[in-house]
Formats: structure tokens, sequence, C-alpha cells
């Protein structure tokens, strides 16, 4: 059984509560991560700060490393008072930069650190709590955010407003002090609350910190908070916990069911029943090894720098980024994690026009004295310095988007077009591709909540004059898949795409009156106006799936294949000569259509489809006779 809580935190998640409500606004203002238009810049009630406006992200720059007595930054964009009652429970990845440089860096581009900023989740964790009358509760949040579940805050209380940590989604301490195996327990799980003095837990024992905690002095180690003067705060001991050392630490938040008993996460079952797990390959053999998606083994590095000098020997390196498809659609300011951008409130980031090219000098050069800036990007500098930041973010997420593209192609793999007869002109042409899931741990695609991610094939045809005859995978004016979610579609404004390959799963319903039909997501709209998450009336065991609700899942098997088989019309082969069929398979996190049902925002979608990730893109060339 867990020991009692620190009094302090037990004061500070009082406070937290007690003050909430002045924290949040009326309007949903938690919804606006990712559209810099909408958001609105709060009213400065300081009169000082009117007489005269610092360069805050020069002084950010001069001070990010400088910490006082107690370990912390001496600028702070949050109010102090609840950054320190919180970093007293649940100290910040910002605390854990100082000793663990490179894994920040990686983690802080990782969809782990992610997870509560994502302007999706925000949303869609709106749209499911709106919709079902609150009914689905913390389920969401409590995966996606543990310290703010912990923290019991309360639902008005906007993310922008919330202390760091909470921003920080799956954050260091969400795997590191958790000390009890949750197993199947659909994303609860308890942080050991402390300040960065508590113990913390990993894998290798606690020998490293041991070893510099007998050079204390020489190496100037803080151990308590008691000890006052210079000196590098650290935990005060390391403990040795099984789970994190395999797939077991996965699974409270990778395997988990809804309230109806819907398997909305399946990875941890697909990856036990495949030959990954047979093998003794876990999951972070692939997903923080040395390769993406690759358990061909890890990098050699060491676990903590001190005094700015690495300390100890080199040891296997786990990598952070938690390799995996996923990319941000967040404004940048926002995401990645960036120790100079916490200088400057996350509100006031997305007042910052990025499209519009603030701080670039072709930008500034044109900027004239009628021209208005919302505080604090008022001043040529503030926004020349806050591009600085944007730049470094946008490189990081392509950074991440690149490392990516690598995990998918590690998993999926195209073959050459196999043509059942001999192209002839003027008669139809009957090809196929062979698609494989070369990954040994799970199924591809994975994932989640039935309506994503997407992963189809578009293959286009080029006659001998250059002109695109025949194409399948296109995606229709709101960048939608041409199938039976498309508004296009059922408008008539384009072809339905009868020969469309989308390994994308799909939720499926029974209404009172009528067939299946897919559907977003997976409420009874037609049958009860109230559509509150229930149990349902028969057993799940009964069904093999909730009654009325069921899954279609079209993703392939580990070491497992498909056949995409395609009938290009006669009308398309009308000229003999050299032809050009091109085939890539893409990758979305998110289809357009759900976007717009959770009320995702134009540059959201904007940000979705120009983050796209196309791989095994290969041309073949053939003759028509």
């Amino acid at each position: 059984m867990a020991g009692p809580w620190p009094l302090a935190c037990v004061m500070a998640i009082a406070c937290v509560a007690v003050i909430g409500a002045s924290w949040g606004r009326a309007d949903d203002d938690s919804l606006l991560l990712a559209d810099p238009a909408d958001a609105a810049t709060p009213a400065n009630d300081d009169p000082l700060l009117n007489m005269a406006r610092p360069n805050r992200l020069k002084e950010a720059e001069k001070d990010t490393d400088k910490k006082n007595a107690d370990g912390q930054s001496d600028s702070q964009a949050e109010d102090p008072h609840l950054q320190l009652w919180t970093e007293n429970c649940y100290p910040s990845a910002e605390t854990c930069r100082k000793c663990h440089p490179k894994q920040y860096d990686e983690w802080s581009i990782s969809s782990h650190a992610y997870a509560a900023v994502s302007p999706m989740f925000q949303r869609f964790e709106q749209a499911m709590t709106e919709l079902t009358q609150g009914t689905v509760g913390s389920f969401c949040v409590r995966c996606h955010s543990p310290v703010q579940t912990q923290l019991e805050l309360p639902r008005d209380l906007s993310l922008l407003e919330a202390p760091a940590v909470v921003r920080e989604g799956i954050t260091c301490i969400a795997c590191h002090r958790v000390n009890e195996h949750y197993g199947r327990s659909h994303g609860d799980r308890r942080i050991e609350p402390g300040n960065i003095h508590a113990p913390v837990n990993g894998g290798h024992g606690g020998h490293g910190l041991r070893d510099a905690l007998a050079q204390a002095n020489k190496l100037k180690l803080k151990t308590s908070p008691d000890q006052k003067g210079p000196g590098q705060p650290i935990h005060a001991s390391a403990n040795f916990f099984s789970p994190i050392t395999n797939s077991d630490v996965c699974v409270s938040c990778h395997q988990v069911a809804v309230h109806p008993g819907l398997w909305l996460e399946i990875v941890h079952a697909q990856y036990r029943s495949g030959p990954a797990e047979a093998k003794g390959i876990s999951c972070q053999d692939c997903h923080m090894g040395a390769v993406p998606g690759k358990p061909l083994g890890y990098e050699q590095g060491h676990a903590a720098v001190l005094n700015d000098k690495p300390f100890g020997t080199p040891r296997k390196h786990s990598n952070h980024t938690f390799w995996g498809p996923g990319y941000s659609i967040a404004h940048p300011g926002i995401f990645p994690h960036h120790p100079k951008a916490r200088k400057i409130a996350p509100r006031d980031w997305l007042a910052f026009d990025v499209n519009a090219g603030w701080g670039t000098k072709g930008f500034e050069d044109r900027v004239d004295e009628s021209m208005v800036f919302p505080e604090p990007w008022s001043t040529v500098d503030d926004r020349i310095d806050g591009r600085k930041i944007i730049d470094e973010n946008i490189a990081r997420v392509h950074e991440k988007r690149s490392s990516s593209a690598i995990t998918l192609e590690s998993a999926i793999k195209v073959s050459d077009p196999i043509f059942y007869h001999p192209p002839r002109s003027g008669r139809p042409l009957h090809v196929g591709f062979r698609i494989d899931n070369i990954s040994e741990g799970h199924n591809a695609p994975t994932g989640s909540l039935g309506a994503q991610p997407q992963l189809w094939l578009n293959a286009v045809l080029i006659d001998p004059k250059g002109r695109r005859v025949w194409e399948t995978g296109y995606l229709d004016r709101q960048g939608d898949l041409a199938d039976l979610h498309s508004v296009d579609v059922a408008r008539g404004h384009v072809p339905r795409d009868a020969e469309l390959f989308n390994l994308q799963t799909k939720f499926l319903i029974n209404n009172i009156r009528g067939t299946d039909r897919e559907v977003s997501l997976p409420l009874n709209f037609s049958l009860d106006q109230l559509v509150f998450l229930r149990p349902g009336a028969v057993p799940v065991s009964v069904l093999n799936h909730p009654p009325l609700i069921r899954m279609e899942a079209h993703s392939i098997p580990p070491l497992d294949h498909r056949i995409a088989n395609y009938t290009i019309p006669p009308t398309a082969l009308k000229t003999p000569g050299p032809y050009r069929l091109s085939v890539r398979m893409r990758s979305r996190t998110e289809p357009i259509y759900f976007m717009k049902l959770i009320g995702a925002t134009p540059d959201m979608i904007r940000r979705m489809n120009a983050n796209m990730i196309d791989i095994n893109q290969r041309s073949h060339t053939f003759w028509v006779r």
C-alpha cells in the first residue's frame, strides 16, 4: 500500500481545487491550442508593467539555466505560487532537464510530451464530454495528462493557465514516480507525489546515483531542500522497478476499453499475440531503441550530466522520443516543449502569427507605425527573438516527422505491381500490389479510437502524354478520402473511390432501423436522445463486442500481408506506349471528417494535411501494346 502523501502536496492539491474556478474562463479557451487567430490576449492588471516593456525573451536566454536556491528558474511565466505548489509534489520535466538534458531533448518532441497539448485531444475530449453529458468522466484525461487527473483540476480550467507540468502530458514522473504495476487499468495509475529529492524508479537500480551521492560534496549535490547555497538538486535515492524494463509498463494506457466494453486501444493485445513477444522482444526494444521501429539494440550514453559534465560510465540509453508514427499540429510556440519558450505564457504564444512571418526580415522590413501587435509582441526585438524559438521548434517538428516516416517504413512494404495479364490498349488492366506488415510487434496500423489513424494506398497512372488517366486513394475537396464519409461524394462533387485500399479501422453501429453503418464515434444517437456512456445490457462476453457497436478492423497482423487489387478501365489505356504507374502509402493521424465533427479549426486541418507522411514511394514504367 502506498504511504501517505507529503503534507505540502495535500495542501497544494487543496489550494489548486479551491482557486481552480478563478483560473478558468467562461469561453472554452482550452480549445484554442491550434488557432492563433482566435486566441485572446488577456489584459494585464499590473499597471507598473506598462511603464516599460523589457525584452522578455532576451532575458530568458540569459537566465534559462540560472537557478535559485530551490533549483527553480528565477523567471516564470506561470503564477509562481501555483508553480511552487505543483513543483513540490510533481516536479516538471524542466527540473529534470538539468541532470538529464539528452533525455529531455528526446522526450520534448515525443508523442508522450504532446499528449496533453495536442489540439486534437483537447477538441476530442471536449466533444466527448458534451456529447455524453459528462458521463465520459476523466476517461481520456487520465492517460493524456495524469498529473492533471491526480490534482483533480476543475474542467473549466484552461490548459493554457494550468501549471507547466500539466501541459507536459506524459511527463518524466508519469513513468519514473510510479511504484506499483497497475496492469490493464485503463489509464489509471498513481504518481507518487514529492519534490525533486523524492525517490525515483528506473530500470538500472540506482547504481549511478549512489556513485554520485558518494561524491556529493565534491560534485556540489543537494539531496534535501534544507541544504542551502549553490548546488545541483538531485534525487536522494533511486529504486529498481521491474515493469519499466519490459512491456508491462505500457499496458495501462495502451490496452484500454471504454465504458460499454469496446476496446479502443488494442496494441498491447496485438503485441501479446504476435511473434515479437514470443521472441522476448519488448515494446521498448522497437520504440526506444537506436533505430526507429526496429529491435536493433540501444545507443550507449551517460545517464546524467552533473556540473555540466557527463557523469559515470556510459550504459544502455533508452531513447525517450518513443518512436512512433505521430506528428504535431500544435502551434510551434506551444510544442515542442522549449526551455526558452516557457518564459512566455502559452496564451501569448498563440497570439504569435507564424504564417504571417512575424520576426522574419522580410516581414519586419515591411512593418510601419500603423501596424499594431498584441503584447508581448509589440516590439521588433520580441518578435525576432520569438521567431528564433519558433524556427527551432519547427525544425524539431520536422525532425520528429522524419523519425515517424522511418518508423512507418520499418513496418510497411509495398511490392512492385503485379500484372495479372499483359497490358493491351483499349482493354481493362487488372493489377495488384502486395502490402506486407514486416513488423513482428503488432498490426499495421495499430492505435486507437477506431476512427483513426488512416493508412491507405494512393496509386496513379500516367499515360504516354503525361496525363493522369486513373487514380485511387485520392482526396476530395475537403481533404477527405472519397469514401462513405466524404461530403463531396455524398453531394456528387467527386466520384466515390470504389477501389480504395484503406487500412483504417471503422466503427460500425446498428440503429433501430436499417443495417450496420460506419460512424465517427460509437454513440447511440439513434437509440437515445441522451447519449450516455453506460454498460451494455448484454454481457460483452456473449457477443464479443458491446450490443449494437463493433469495430471493423482492416489492419494487417504482424508478418502478414494483404493484396490491393485494382481494375484500370479501358478508357485509361487508349494510347499505345509507355505508361507510368506510381504508388505510395499515405499516413495521417486523423481523418478530416472526424476533425470537423469535433470542431477542429481550419488551421488544425491545414497542418494535419501539410504534415501527412508518404512512404514506399515508387514508380513503375510498362508498355501498352
